[in-house]
């Protein structure tokens, strides 16, 4: 019998599972859809319920298909969305759908908070960011306003992660992670804060118990372990958020070690041990899972969605018929990309199609082909794609370096890091030597199974699951071709002034969830953490 921890990375659009040993092999993986709704313009939630049935459905397949023995289940960990919130009765059950991080329908409470603040300059100065609808503390208020009676009837408000630790072991709690995004945590000593409570409102008797990410919260309770067909008592740990399980995924564990992701959105990671505000680039401090670090976490809110979009509307003369699926369709994009000199033809494409939170916090901005001309073709477009997104992450990084992290060798997760041709484009524009991971859609789950194994004792400390982490392949720059990419990068930083004020006239009124469906961002697995619907994507 194997031992092995199961870990689950529960999206937007679902819920990726893996079964990993102590030593970063992948046993087994599967993946389980589940739906998302919009019942109005702004809102979305989801039934919790459905995470849990795509949990179980997703173990008892890997088990199958992998031919795991149940018997070897050493720990089980969940990464959940950041930014919902599940209202739940004693017993744990949902009160109501689940509010999820792309809701936006607590603007009005977002600004009479800013208000009793005293402006967006104080309210950043005393809690580093600025609230928006999206966030947990106006939810609540929103919540506390508009449905009342179920205010007052919620045991708890729990994220998905807590949900999912309490439909396996009976308890509540949610895990400091989660707990730092709701904008009430005191994130020095890892615990509620009565003070941010009380300026907002809050009854801090409705929030759970804080636990760190890997205590064992209880074991897996019989009528959990017969739905997901595990032994019951097997270890369940607090868990974490999605981002922070992408980061233990991607083994950037030290202080300054540094990640990307390149998903539907992308971002930029950091381990620090003293946290640091890099928040005029956009640039968040939030907990770790490991109880010693911090993460500054800057993300860009579309890069493999601008090559979704590029793909499905631009790429005609390109098929999606050929064999091997989207993977397929993916890998022939890549060498059509290959295939044009480093620079695109001087054409330069700026991927903030959906507005942008970091490098550039603007939500009227967006994306752009310049200096397109007759010589280009779809291929010079392709191929300007690509560097934009790599453009966007060295503008990043040198924030970063300002701060003093070089961020080298830089980890690379996220489907963006399953493309050979992508990763050396980063390695090239930003000078950094690209380590890409093995299984690097798997990150958040895997960072969840290993984070596991360090709770129970498999592995000795939270930092030493770097040693289990898996590189598939190491880019390093090349040296001509970086000298070309330094001559563009400066044009490309220009970019955003030209830019900023032609979108904010042209959509004045607007913001990221504003216009038809064809104008959303996709609502797809992938992003973050933010971010991320659909099962078909191409970078997920």
């Amino acid at each position: 019998m194997r031992e092995f921890y199961a870990g689950f990375d529960i999206g937007t659009g679902g819920c990726k599972g893996v079964l990993a040993s102590a030593d970063g092999e992948l046993m087994a993986s599967a993946f389980r859809s589940y739906p998302l709704s919009h019942p109005r313009p702004g809102w979305a939630e989801q039934e919790a319920g459905d995470w849990w049935k795509a949990v179980c459905a997703c173990t008892r397949r890997m088990l199958e298909e992998g031919s795991v023995d149940p018997a070897g289940a050493a720990g089980i960990a969940f990464a959940g969305q950041m930014l919902g919130v599940v209202p739940v009765d004693g017993e744990g059950s949902p009160l109501r759908p689940a509010i999820i991080w792309l809701d936006s329908r607590a603007e009005k409470q977002a600004a009479s908070i800013i208000r009793r603040f005293g402006g967006r300059r104080a309210i950043m100065r005393l809690a580093g960011a600025v609230p928006s609808g999206k966030d947990v503390v106006c939810k609540l208020a929103w919540l506390r306003e508009n449905e009342p009676g179920l205010y007052r009837s919620t045991h708890h408000f729990l994220d998905a992660t807590g949900y999912l630790v309490g439909r396996a072991t009976g308890r509540l709690v949610m895990d400091h992670t989660g707990a730092g995004g709701t904008g009430i945590l005191d994130a020095r000593r890892r615990e509620w804060s009565r003070l941010f409570a009380w300026a907002l409102g809050l009854d801090l008797g409705k929030l759970p118990p804080v636990c760190s990410s890997i205590e064992v919260v209880g074991g897996l309770k019989k009528e959990a372990a017969e739905d997901m067909g595990l032994p019951p008592g097997t270890p369940v740990i607090a868990g974490m958020a999605d981002i922070p399980a992408a980061a233990t995924g991607s083994g950037a564990l030290g202080d300054g070690d540094a990640h990307m992701s390149i998903g539907t959105s992308s971002w930029l990671c950091l381990s620090v041990r003293r946290r640091t505000n890099l928040g005029r680039n956009g640039i968040a401090a939030v907990v770790s899972p490991d109880p010693e670090m911090f993460l500054l976490i800057g993300e860009s809110e579309t890069a493999g969605a601008c090559l979704e979009w590029f793909a499905r509307e631009m790429a005609v003369a390109l098929p999606r018929g050929g064999g091997g699926g989207e993977e397929g369709f993916l890998r022939r994009l890549d060498a059509v990309a290959a295939g044009v000199e480093p620079g695109a033809g001087r054409l330069l494409f700026a991927p903030w199609m959906f507005g942008e939170r970091s490098p550039v916090p603007d939500s009227s901005v967006r994306a752009a082909f310049v200096n397109l001309g007759l010589e280009h073709g779809w291929e010079h477009m392709l191929r300007a794609v690509y560097e934009g997104v790599a453009f966007n992450l060295r503008w990043l990084l040198d924030a970063a370096a300002s701060a003093g992290y070089a961020c080298d060798p830089l980890r690379a997760i996220g489907g963006g890091a399953a493309s050979d041709v992508w990763m050396q484009v980063v390695a090239d524009v930003t000078g950094r030597c690209v380590e890409a991971v093995e299984h690097p859609r798997q990150a958040g789950a895997m960072g969840c199974a290993l984070a596991a194994a360090v709770a129970t004792g498999a592995i000795p400390s939270f930092k030493a699951i770097r040693d289990a982490v898996r590189v598939r392949k190491v880019f390093h720059a090349r040296g001509g071709v970086r000298e070309t990419y330094d001559r563009l990068y400066g044009v490309f930083r220009d970019l955003y002034a030209g830019l900023a004020g032609a979108c904010r006239r042209l959509n004045s009124g607007l913001s990221c969830d504003a216009g038809s469906d064809r104008g959303r961002r996709p609502d797809v697995p992938g992003g973050t953490q933010r971010i991320n619907g659909h099962a078909r994507e191409l970078t997920s």
